[in-house]
C-alpha cells in the first residue's frame, strides 16, 4: 500500500457569498463532530469487486478526509483556500482516473483542482473540476471528477466507462419537476417565460419556440410552473429574486461574482431607471433641450436625488447590495465615462463618411451588403404586402456617382446596400401605433476611389394607409449638407441608425450570439462527457453563457424589461427576433460565407484567405478573417489528433448524440432545413467547431464591445424615434428650419430611454480584469495531450501576430475606414484587452466578473459586518 499526497484547491462559499456569512461557522461545526468532506480514488485499470458483472466499475479507494478545514485561514481577497488530503493506494491499481467525493458540511464549496503529486509510475496526476459540491444530501450519488485526461468514447478505460456514462445521465435528468440551485440538470424549454399575465394582460407575451409561427433556439428548463392565466406561459420570479434564477450550478457565476454582476448593474441602472431621476433633468420633462445637455451626462457630471428616491431604492432593493452600491456614490454626484466616438471631435459623428464607415467598421458591420440590382426589389410576399420594391430612380443618385451611369457603377460592383425594408415593414402599423414612429429603410452607397463609402441616398417607407396589400408609401431623401434640406438629410440618417441600433441589439447581438449558442450548450453537456475532446475544446466558450442569458430572460428581454424599454420595436421586440430567426442559417455563420453571401466578398483561391473582398478596406471582414483563419487553423489541429480517420467520427457515439440532439431538439423548430451540416468526416466536425467558436468568441466581440464607444453617445446611435419626418407646409417643417437641433433631439430618444440605455450598454461593454480570451486558457493544464498543448500555444502566437497586423494598419493613413472622422481606431477584433471600457478584446465568453470588484466587494463585506 502506497502513501499518495494531494492538494486540494477550493473556495468556500462564506467567502463567495456575503449574504451567508453563516456557513464558515456551521461548517467548522460540522468539522467538530465528524463530518468532514471526504475524497475516494477511483482506478481506472482495476476492477471494482463489489459491482455487478454487466456493469465494470473501477476499484475505489478508501475514503480520505480534507486535512485542517478548521485551522485554514481563507484569504477574502482571492477567496482560493488549499487542504491537503493523503490517499491510500493499492499500486496494482495503476494510475487513479476520477475521484469521488462526499460533502456532509452544511455548505457547498466550489471545487477547483486536485493534484495527485508522486503518483507511482506516473509522476504529477491533474485534476481540473472547476464546479460547485453541495452537501451529500442533495445528490443521489456521489459527486465524481475525471482526470483532464481526453478519451473518445470507445477509447475510454474500460472501468471509467460506466461512470462516464451514469454522469450523462445525471445531467440528462428526468424532465420532471422544478429544478433547484444545487440540480445540475441541463434540459430544454422554450422562451415561455418573457410575459406575465397574472400581472395584467398587456404583459403577456407570445411563447417563443415550439410553432411555426414563433420559431425560437431552446433555452434551459426550470421547471417553474405555469401562471394561472395561462398554462403555457411560465411563472415569472419577482424581479428581487432574479439572483436565483435557476440554470445549472456550474453555468452560474460565483455567488461572489453574480452579486458582483447584479450590484455594478444596480449602481448604474439604479440612479437613472425611477422616475425620480427625472428631477435631476431640466424643465422640459421628455427632451435634452440641446446637445449640450447631452455632453453634460459625460463632462460635468450631475449630482443624484435624496429623499424620495433613496425610499423607494430601499423598499425595493436588498439592504446588503444597497449599502454597496450607494458606498461607490457617497459624493452624491454621477458621471457617465466619454464615449470614444466624441473624445477626438464632438461633431464628427453627424458627417456621411462616418455615418457610412459605422456599416463598415462600427458595432454592427455585418448588415452591409452589396447591391446586385437597381432598383432594389423587396422579398416579401405581394399577395399580403403589395408592391414592396424601392422607388429610387437612377436620377435620385446618378449626380452624385462622379460622372457615372448606374449601370456602370452596378457592373463594376461599388453600389452597396443597408436594407432595413423587409425585416420591418410587417411590423411598422403595429409598432407606429405606439409612441415609436419608426420607417422601413434603404440607403444606398457609393464605393469611392479612396476605398470610403459615400451615402447616395436614404429611402423611408411606411405601408399603405388603406392596407398593407397595398404596397408601400415611399420618400426619397439625398445628401444635403445646408439649409432645411441638410436638416432633413440628419433626420433620414438618424431613422436608418434607429432602425440599425433595434436589429444591431435584437438580431446580430441578442440572437445571433446568444440565443442560438445556448442549444449548443445545452445538448454538449448532455451528450458530450466532459473527457470528450470536443467537449474540452468548446468549454472555455459554453462556460456561463446559459446564466448570462437566464439573466437577460429577467430583466432585459422581458415583457416591459430594459429592452422593450430602450429600443424601437417596444413591446414586439422579442417576438420581431423571432420572424428573423426563421432566416437564421447555421452554415451562414461562417464568416467566409457570410461574406460570400452578402455578396461583400468573391471565392478567389488565388487570394488570402481565399477570398477576395470587394471593398479592401473593410476591417470587420479584414481583421475578421485574420481571426476565422487561426480559429479554423486550431480547430483542425486539434481535431485531427484525435479523429485520425473519418470512421472515428461517424463512430463516436458522444458526438453523434450531440448533433443529432442539437439539431432535433435544441434547435427543433429547424430540424427539417437542410442545410443542417452532416456529422460524417473530420471535415464537417472542423467545420461545425470553428463556426461555433467564431460565433461565441469573435462575432459576439464584434457586436458587444463597441456599444459604449459608438453608442454610449445615443445622437450617434439612437434607439428610438418619436416623431415622423416634418412635411412641408407643417409647424413641425417650420420648426425645422429655426432650429433643426432641437428637432432632432425631439424625434430621437428622450432623456430616461437614453440614460437607461447608456448605463446598461456601460455595463455590457465593460471588461473584467481577470478576463480569459481568445488563445487563452484558465488552467494551463487543461489537457494531459501534449500534441493539443502545443498547438495552443501556436494559436495564441498566432493571436498575437494578428495584433500587430492590426495596430499597423490603424496607423496606415491610405486606410480610412480604420480611424475615420471621428479618430476611433477600429480594434473591436483585437485579440486582447485592457480592463474597462476598451472597445477591444476577444473573450473567450461574455463574463462580467471583476478581480478588482471581489476586492472592493469584500472590503465591504469587512466594514458592513
Amino acid at each position: 500500500m502506497k502513501t499518495i499526497i494531494g492538494r486540494v484547491v477550493l473556495l468556500k462559499k462564506n467567502v463567495l457569498d456575503i449574504i451567508d456569512l453563516s456557513a464558515s461557522v456551521l461548517d467548522r461545526l460540522h468539522e467538530l463532530v465528524g463530518k468532514n468532506v471526504t475524497l475516494q480514488l477511483i482506478s481506472s485499470h482495476a476492477f471494482d469487486t463489489q459491482s455487478p458483472e454487466r456493469n465494470l466499475k473501477g476499484k475505489v479507494g478508501k475514503p480520505a478526509r480534507l486535512e485542517d478545514w478548521i485551522t485554514t485561514i481563507t484569504p477574502l481577497t482571492e477567496g482560493e483556500s488549499t487542504y491537503k488530503v493523503t490517499f491510500e493506494w493499492d499500486e496494482d491499481t495503476e494510475v487513479p482516473g476520477a475521484f469521488l467525493v462526499q460533502n456532509h458540511h452544511h455548505s457547498e464549496f466550489y471545487l477547483k483542482t486536485l493534484t495527485l503529486e508522486d503518483v507511482p509510475g506516473h509522476g504529477h496526476v491533474h485534476f481540473v473540476c472547476n464546479s460547485w459540491v453541495y452537501p451529500t444530501k442533495r445528490y443521489k450519488k456521489d459527486r465524481i471528477f475525471f482526470t483532464n485526461k481526453a478519451y473518445l468514447p470507445f477509447e475510454t478505460p474500460e472501468f471509467l466507462r460506466s461512470y462516464r456514462d451514469e454522469e450523462l445521465e445525471i445531467l440528462r435528468g428526468d424532465g420532471t419537476g422544478m429544478l433547484e440551485e444545487w440540480d445540475r440538470v441541463y434540459d430544454y424549454a422554450f422562451y415561455n417565460d418573457l410575459g406575465n399575465p397574472d400581472k395584467d394582460p398587456d404583459d403577456a407575451r407570445p411563447v417563443l419556440g415550439g410553432s411555426s409561427e414563433y420559431p425560437y433556439p431552446r433555452r434551459g428548463r426550470t421547471g417553474r410552473p405555469p401562471t394561472k392565466s395561462d398554462p403555457n406561459t411560465e411563472s415569472r420570479l419577482p424581479l428581487l429574486m432574479s439572483l436565483n434564477i435557476y440554470v445549472p450550478r456550474d453555468e452560474r457565476f460565483g455567488h461572489l461574482k453574480l452579486s458582483d454582476f447584479l450590484a455594478y448593474g444596480l449602481k448604474s441602472i439604479v440612479q437613472f431607471l425611477l422616475p425620480e431621476f427625472q428631477a435631476l433633468c431640466d424643465t422640459t420633462h421628455d427632451e435634452f433641450d440641446s446637445f449640450e445637455d447631452i455632453y453634460k451626462l459625460y463632462e460635468g457630471g450631475f449630482k443624484l436625488p435624496g429623499g424620495p428616491l433613496l425610499d423607494r431604492i430601499r423598499e425595493n432593493i436588498p439592504l446588503e447590495l444597497l449599502k454597496i452600491v450607494l458606498e461607490t456614490d457617497s459624493d452624491g454626484i454621477a458621471k457617465f465615462p466619454k464615449p470614444q466616438v466624441i473624445k477626438e471631435d464632438k461633431s464628427a459623428w453627424r458627417t456621411d463618411e462616418e455615418f457610412a464607415r459605422e456599416m463598415l467598421a462600427g458595432v454592427n458591420p455585418v448588415k452591409i451588403c452589396l447591391l446586385k440590382e437597381f432598383p432594389p426589389t423587396s422579398k416579401l410576399d405581394v399577395q399580403i404586402y403589395g408592391n414592396q420594391n424601392s422607388s429610387i430612380k437612377p436620377h435620385h443618385i446618378e449626380k452624385n456617382l462622379n460622372g457615372l451611369k448606374v449601370d456602370e457603377v452596378l457592373k463594376a460592383n461599388r453600389l452597396f446596400i443597408l436594407d432595413h425594408h423587409d425585416s420591418l415593414m410587417p411590423y411598422l402599423r403595429r409598432i407606429n401605433a405606439t409612441t415609436n414612429k419608426i420607417y422601413a429603410s434603404r440607403t444606398l452607397l457609393l464605393l469611392q476611389n479612396d476605398g470610403t463609402l459615400k451615402p447616395l441616398v436614404i429611402e423611408l417607407s411606411l405601408p399603405h394607409p388603406d392596407g398593407d396589400n397595398l404596397g408601400a408609401i415611399s420618400n426619397v431623401y439625398t445628401p444635403a449638407e445646408n439649409g432645411v434640406e441638410g436638416s432633413i438629410w440628419k433626420l433620414a440618417k438618424a431613422y436608418v441608425a434607429v432602425n440599425d441600433s433595434g436589429i444591431h441589439q435584437l438580431i446580430s447581438h441578442w440572437l445571433h450570439t446568444h440565443a442560438v449558442v445556448e442549444p449548443f450548450v445545452i445538448a454538449a453537456n448532455r451528450q458530450l462527457s466532459v473527457l470528450h475532446p470536443v467537449y474540452k475544446l468548446l468549454y472555455p466558450h459554453f462556460r456561463d453563457t446559459m446564466n448570462i442569458n437566464a439573466f437577460a430572460r429577467q430583466i432585459l428581454i422581458n415583457g416591459g424589461g430594459i429592452l422593450e424599454l430602450t429600443v424601437f420595436p417596444g413591446k414586439y421586440s422579442m417576438e420581431l427576433s423571432s420572424v428573423l430567426y426563421k432566416d437564421w442559417v447555421f452554415p451562414e455563420q461562417a464568416l467566409p460565407v457570410d461574406l460570400v453571401k452578402r455578396g461583400m466578398a468573391i471565392e478567389d483561391s488565388d487570394s488570402h484567405h481565399g477570398l477576395r473582398l470587394l471593398i479592401d478596406d473593410y476591417p470587420y471582414a479584414v481583421d475578421g478573417l485574420e481571426i476565422w483563419s487561426a480559429i479554423k487553423s486550431w480547430v483542425e489541429d486539434y481535431c485531427k489528433f484525435y479523429y485520425k480517420n473519418d470512421d472515428m467520427i461517424q463512430n463516436d457515439t458522444e458526438l453523434q448524440s450531440w448533433w443529432k440532439e442539437l439539431r432535433e431538439e435544441g434547435h427543433g423548430d429547424k430540424k427539417h432545413e437542410p442545410w443542417w451540416p452532416k456529422m460524417e468526416t473530420c471535415h464537417d466536425l472542423i467545420d461545425v467547431c470553428t463556426t461555433f467558436i467564431w460565433v461565441a468568441s469573435a462575432l459576439h466581440a464584434s457586436v458587444n464591445y463597441g456599444q459604449y464607444p459608438y453608442a454610449g453617445f445615443l445622437p450617434n446611435r439612437p434607439t428610438l424615434s418619436r416623431r415622423f419626418m416634418p412635411e412641408p407646409n407643417t409647424p413641425e417643417y417650420d420648426e425645422l428650419k429655426e432650429n433643426p437641433d432641437n428637432v432632432f433631439l425631439k424625434t430621437i430618444t428622450p432623456q430616461l430611454q437614453t440614460l437607461l440605455g447608456i448605463a446598461l450598454i456601460e455595463l455590457l461593454s465593460r471588461h473584467s480584469s481577470d478576463e480569459v480570451y481568445l488563445g487563452q486558457r484558465e488552467c494551463p493544464e487543461w489537457t494531459m495531450d501534449a500534441e493539443p498543448l502545443k498547438a495552443f500555444e501556436k494559436f495564441g502566437k498566432k493571436l498575437k501576430d494578428i495584433e500587430e497586423k492590426i495596430v499597423k494598419m490603424n496607423n496606415d493613413e491610405k486606410l480610412k475606414n480604420r480611424i475615420g472622422p471621428v479618430n476611433v481606431p477600429y480594434t473591436l477584433l483585437y485579440p486582447t484587452s485592457e480592463e474597462g471600457l476598451t472597445g477591444k478584446g476577444i473573450p473567450n465568453i461574455e463574463e462580467k466578473v471583476s478581480k478588482q470588484l471581489q476586492h472592493w466587494q469584500c472590503a465591504a463585506r469587512m466594514q458592513l459586518f
